[in-house]
């Protein structure tokens, strides 16, 4: 990953405001360690940190066509690149970088050309002939992008708020699959698949079909001239993507550059269910495997850090984000600087256990769609800025474009859980790949139940959070946030503790706080599936495991002391076998 931010329309355009400039950029100079680049024309900026995966000598940004006229800024890797430079075969490269294809696209084909490319993305584009600029973002948000305003009339972008944040009276996150035009003069949507409508599709599974657009997303996301490697948790997703990737690296281009023995991290508290099933699965497969640990208190000593870079105060993000972090800074010392991960998945087939209680499928659908245009605000954002914060990229293969059309297309009757007919969560999927002649993983691991990677990494990492924030937070704290924190008021102490931190980065800023959702959530549920159950709503914690009844592991269920036993104080719950006083509101 790379780090960009881009100013256009500043009054100002003296020495002191690139000098400004520069010093922000600087900020996001843990995105890109390899070499910096700004390029000024009037008062317009485009600034780049770059981190150098493809093209390492030749690639630095900002990238230009032939005469430099046309100026772009890019975080991301475009895929199909090499396809692309043959429609532009009357066009001059400069570079061998995949990005510099962007400022060729744009002089053949004008605005329209973004569906053209094919992976992840932020650019932003000047054209000094008329001033014009364009930014855009890919499909689903995999690469974070921010769009601000200035008191001034300026219009500012960046890979995070902290660029631009301290100059602008307003921002927001910029909407994936989107295109800003300056000629227009706003935002347009670009991406418009046939699932983005949620109408219900029809389309009979065929697993082999699946299973060919996977292994061609992991394959073409291969691209690279750095040391890479597989997160592999261990569960059914990255465990996917590290059995595709070993079985077909030793045909690979990079084999020829890398070796063709995959290396593959994970990370766990010692004894974790991930590292147990992540070591099985790296034997199996043959991968040079590298474990991590880490202690709770490690963790927790991280977690100020952690905020800062991911830009959230989201309990789930943060809970998933700090092991990721911690193992992201120890990838990064051995040397490895792009990862291949499995985020998206459970967002396309509805593997998060609280799709067990869809009532049909027609809701079952719904979910999946409002999940996947929600990964920008959640999981993408998570595996962008935790590795981004030690100079290592994530590459997703489950939200290869092309993959999930396929997958989005498949008629949800399929993808429902239905232990009547043995099929559990993701069960279009683990079959898809369940090859009794040529296997590609254990049948135990390819039909392990769902663990979250804030689950999965230990149980009691999560349950350490809530003790460390109980100490911290009082209960007339939690009972007056509605005072302190009016907007998305945190219901529990974990919350709490978290918005506190988040603030000391962002203060007073109501921009920063808005880039982050809210509402209840069950093992993370949208709000809307949270009505799936009434018992859900007594236990709203985003762990897998409070999906009550469906967890192997479940949080017992919240029960309500009985009226008589009131006499002895406030009203009371039990959970798991510990009595909690709640409070009350006169």
């Amino acid at each position: 990953m790379c780090g960009i931010l881009a100013v256009f329309g500043c009054v100002d355009n003296s020495q002191a405001k690139r000098s400004r400039i520069i010093e922000l950029s600087r900020r996001l100079r843990h995105r890109g360690p390899d070499w910096s680049g700004i390029h000024c024309h009037q008062d317009c900026y485009l600034a780049h940190q770059r981190l150098a995966i493809v093209d390492p000598t030749s690639g630095d940004q900002p990238l230009y066509n032939e005469d430099k006229t046309v100026i772009v800024t890019v975080n991301g890797e475009i895929y199909n690149h090499r396809q692309l430079r043959e429609k532009l075969k009357s066009h001059q490269f400069r570079t061998g970088s995949d990005c510099e294809v962007i400022a060729h696209l744009y002089e053949e084909y004008g605005e329209d050309f973004v569906d053209m490319l094919d992976g992840m993305f932020s650019f932003v584009l000047l054209d000094t002939r008329d001033k014009s600029f364009i930014a855009a973002r890919d499909a689903i948000g995999i690469t974070p992008l921010y769009i601000g305003w200035g008191l001034d009339g300026s219009v500012w972008f960046a890979s995070e708020m902290k660029a631009l944040s301290d100059d602008c009276e307003r921002f927001m996150s910029f909407l994936p699959g989107h295109i800003y035009s300056s000629k227009q003069g706003g935002l347009r949507r670009w991406y418009n698949p046939l699932w983005y409508s949620e109408q219900i599709p029809s389309t009979p599974y065929d697993p082999r079909v699946l299973r060919e657009a996977f292994e061609k997303a992991v394959l073409k996301r291969l691209m690279t001239d750095v040391p890479f490697g597989v997160l592999l948790s261990g569960g059914l997703d990255s465990s996917l993507v590290a059995a595709v990737a070993s079985r077909h690296l030793a045909n690979s281009d990079v084999a020829c550059q890398w070796g063709s023995q995959l290396h593959t991290f994970c990370i766990g508290l010692k004894g974790s269910p991930d590292l147990k099933a992540a070591r099985e699965v790296a034997d199996y497969i043959g991968t040079r495997h590298h474990e991590f640990h880490f202690t709770v208190q490690e963790g927790i000593d991280a977690l100020e850090e952690v905020i800062y870079h991911i830009e959230t105060y989201d309990v789930t993000t943060i809970r998933a984000s700090t092991p990721m972090f911690l193992m992201s800074r120890k990838i990064k010392s051995l040397g490895v600087k792009m990862v291949l991960s499995g985020e998206g998945s459970d967002e396309i087939f509805g593997g998060y256990l609280y799709f067990h209680k869809a009532p049909n499928k027609e809701e079952f659908h719904e979910e999946t769609c409002r999940k996947i245009k929600a990964l920008h605000l959640y999981d993408c954002l998570r595996a962008n800025k935790a590795t981004s914060a030690w100079g290592v990229e994530a590459r997703v293969p489950f939200l290869d474009k092309e993959f999930i059309n396929v997958a989005m297309s498949i008629d949800p009757e399929w993808k429902m859980i239905r232990p009547d007919l043995g099929r559990i969560e993701k069960w279009v999927l683990r079959n898809a790949f369940d090859d009794d002649q040529k296997p590609y993983l254990p049948k135990h691991i390819l039909y392990r139940q769902k663990e979250q990677f804030s689950d999965g990494v230990g149980y009691s990492w999560i349950d350490g959070l809530k003790d460390h924030a109980d100490k911290l937070v009082t209960d007339a704290m939690l009972m007056n946030a509605s005072f302190i924190y009016p907007e998305n008021t945190p219901t529990t102490k974990e919350g709490y503790y978290y918005r506190t931190i988040f603030e000391k980065f962002f203060p007073k800023q109501n921009a920063a706080r808005s880039t982050v959702p809210g509402g209840p959530s069950v093992a993370c549920s949208t709000a809307k599936a949270v009505e799936w159950d009434a018992a859900w709503s007594k236990n709203p914690d985003p762990s897998g495991r409070a999906a009550l009844g469906v967890h192997a592991a479940a949080y017992e269920e919240a029960v309500d002391v009985k009226p008589a036993d009131l006499s002895n104080g406030p009203p009371q719950k039990i959970k798991k076998g510990i009595v909690e006083k709640t409070a009350t509101v006169a």
